[in-house]
């Protein structure tokens, strides 16, 4: 399966979408504000933009996996899909990060927050139903690493859930560094080598593909683009 998010507008809807349902768990601005200048605690949640995939991923994961189900979001700093997920009533939810804030994260006494690299996770073999990377994987892009990891942890008829940044022609990245680490925006070239690669590991596509953009959705150091998200199988 593969979506690509087509305007600014849908990306609103979704967040409305997310109100309307009790899930959305972004931070204020006074609470962005007030974390900035010392005066309260903990991490700063979710990211406006983020608002279309973080949705698809959360209804992807009401339609196909159990409350019962484990669940693990690599990158999950500052992530507000596990967040969302436990007022959903999921019960089996893990989070992995670098950032040693991890552990600040809300609900961390019921959420299995672990601080360590998600292309070697401390995980056992086939531990998951599902794998979740909102806009996480495009840093640092290990394609061969990142698929033989999530493989290995993830159950048979187990799901791998990505958000990527996108546009469908090329847009070059070399000369920055965000995170110190190199950042890629997928082609759609790009996008499909990925996919057809995940074979080799056991994965399938999951449902239609549409490679389509139609407006630049986001800015960011000095690009503009747009998101991708996409559902893996593993067989």
């Amino acid at each position: 399966m593969v979506k690509v998010l087509k305007s600014k507008a849908e990306n609103i809807k979704a967040r409305t979408e997310m109100r309307r349902q009790g899930i959305s768990c972004i931070s204020s601005l006074l609470q962005r504000v007030l974390r900035k200048m010392g005066l309260i605690q903990g991490v700063a949640i979710g990211d406006f933009r983020k608002s279309w995939d973080v949705l698809e991923s959360i209804q992807f994961i009401k339609n196909n996996i159990p409350p019962n189900g484990s669940i693990l979001d690599i990158g999950a700093y500052a992530s507000e899909l596990l967040y969302a997920l436990y007022r959903l009533n999921y019960t089996k939810l893990s989070g992995i990060d670098l950032n040693p804030e991890l552990k600040q994260m809300p609900y961390a006494d019921n959420i299995q927050y672990m601080i360590s690299d998600f292309m070697q996770t401390p995980f056992e073999n086939e531990s998951f139903n599902a794998v979740t990377a909102i806009s996480v994987i495009e840093h640092g892009f290990d394609s061969h690493r990142l698929l033989a990891e999530i493989s290995r942890i993830l159950k048979p008829n187990g799901f791998f859930i990505i958000s990527v940044d996108y546009w469908p022609e090329k847009i070059d990245t070399s000369d920055v560094k965000p995170f110190g680490m190199d950042w890629k925006i997928f082609s759609e070239n790009e996008l499909r080598s990925f996919i057809k690669e995940a074979e080799k590991f056991g994965f399938k596509h999951y449902g239609a593909m549409d490679f389509n953009a139609l407006e630049r959705t986001a800015k960011w150091n000095g690009r503009k683009y747009t998101f991708a998200w996409i559902v893996l199988y593993k067989e």
